[in-house]
């Protein structure tokens, strides 16, 4: 059953920013990528970057700049070969300047659950 709310106005996201709002006891990032928004987890699938302070987005792709891995915001998937995983999205609709995501259920990447911490070092050691 969908859950939906009232994140945010658009005009709140400026074109080709990302914005970090919580969302009852999580958090969620709204990106703008000029030819529409998107809604997801505020972190990156690979290491946990904060996508709202590493993330930058450049036509319709965005780029998490710890380790470059991309995603085209167009199509949801996968923009570049390093990139190992997609993002996972929510459903996000606009509807008199606002903006409403469907958070029936909190999205969460596999290393989330894990209870080890990686690091760069154990990454790349």
């Amino acid at each position: 059953m969908s859950k939906w709310i009232k994140v945010c106005l658009a005009e709140d996201v400026p074109e080709n920013k990302i914005k970090k709002f919580p969302v009852g006891d999580f958090d969620i990032v709204i990106a703008n990528y000029g030819d529409g928004l998107r809604a997801f987890p505020p972190v990156c699938p690979h290491m946990r970057e904060p996508l709202d302070v590493s993330g930058f987005i450049d036509n319709d792709v965005l780029t998490c700049g710890k380790h470059i891995w991309q995603w085209d915001l167009r199509a949801c998937t996968k923009a570049s070969k390093m990139t190992e995983e997609n993002l996972l999205f929510y459903e996000l609709k606009e509807e008199d300047g606002g903006i409403f995501v469907d958070i029936s259920e909190q999205l969460s990447y596999a290393w989330e659950e894990e209870e080890e911490e990686l690091d760069d070092d154990d990454f790349f050691g």
